[in-house]
């Protein structure tokens, strides 16, 4: 049987805790399943818990007074839902829905600020985190508006990819659509063109991307500018973290 500590270290941000951190937070993770659909949180909501995913993705949409919505980001293993609980409110103006099913971890919201609030590894560890995010958040708002609907289709695909294990989603039209805040017949035609060019395979709302690089080299910048951000976060040293929190 697979461990809760082996399970949740699936999860990057879990996975670069010092050890002494990681003792404090293994009796309050609790295992949860997130289903497709699923709303962590609503737009004005008081946040409860964070969510730590390890194989499920979650969309962050910000939704309009009329109910139309774009995501401003995802998050996967990479990353944690809710950081407005650390950086200074308990609610967010962006809802959080599962696009993506899976698994993951949450913690108890008051666990997450008193362990920010000790400072050290962990707060570094969520603030660096916290700037890649932000840089997703704003290189999605110069893609929307920039660049072809085919352009962000593509880095839609690749960002939805980093987060899952294999090369296939399982996503309808409707709901691309929805998260890139577009027509739906517009999801339609950018698909379709990507299928004619050999680099994905659509059938039955499961997506299935057969060449990867291809995909890469049609996409905008936004998406390197992303992933660098990301990777960057995931290639900070244990040692230096170690080293910020017997400092603090």
């Amino acid at each position: 049987m697979v461990s809760t500590r082996e399970s949740a270290k699936k999860n990057q941000l879990l996975a670069a805790m010092p050890e002494a951190e990681w003792k404090r937070w293994l009796p309050e993770l609790e295992a949860v399943d997130l289903p497709l659909g699923e709303v962590l949180y609503e737009s004005g909501s008081t946040l409860s818990h964070v969510y730590f995913p390890t194989t499920a993705i979650i969309s962050l949409l910000y939704v309009l007074e009329n109910g139309a919505s774009a995501e401003i980001a995802v998050v996967g293993n990479e990353g944690l839902v809710g950081i407005s609980l650390f950086m200074g409110g308990d609610s967010t103006p962006s809802r959080a829905v599962v696009q993506s099913a899976g698994k993951g971890f949450k913690l108890p919201a008051q666990a997450m600020k008193d362990e920010f609030n000790k400072g050290g590894a962990v707060l570094h560890l969520l603030l660096r985190y916290t700037q890649a995010l932000i840089t997703q958040m704003a290189q999605t708002a110069v893609c929307n508006r920039h660049h072809s609907l085919d352009q962000q289709l593509c880095r839609w695909l690749l960002l939805s990819l980093d987060r899952l294990e294999g090369s296939e989603l399982k996503m309808t039209q409707e709901l691309i659509s929805n998260m890139l805040g577009v027509r739906r017949e517009g999801v339609t035609e950018a698909a379709l063109q990507l299928q004619a060019a050999g680099l994905i395979r659509y059938a039955r709302g499961r997506i299935t991307v057969v060449d990867r690089t291809g995909l890469e080299r049609r996409s905008c910048e936004c998406y390197g500018v992303v992933k660098k951000e990301y990777d960057r976060l995931k290639e900070m040293p244990l040692e230096a973290l170690a080293g910020a929190s017997s400092t603090s």
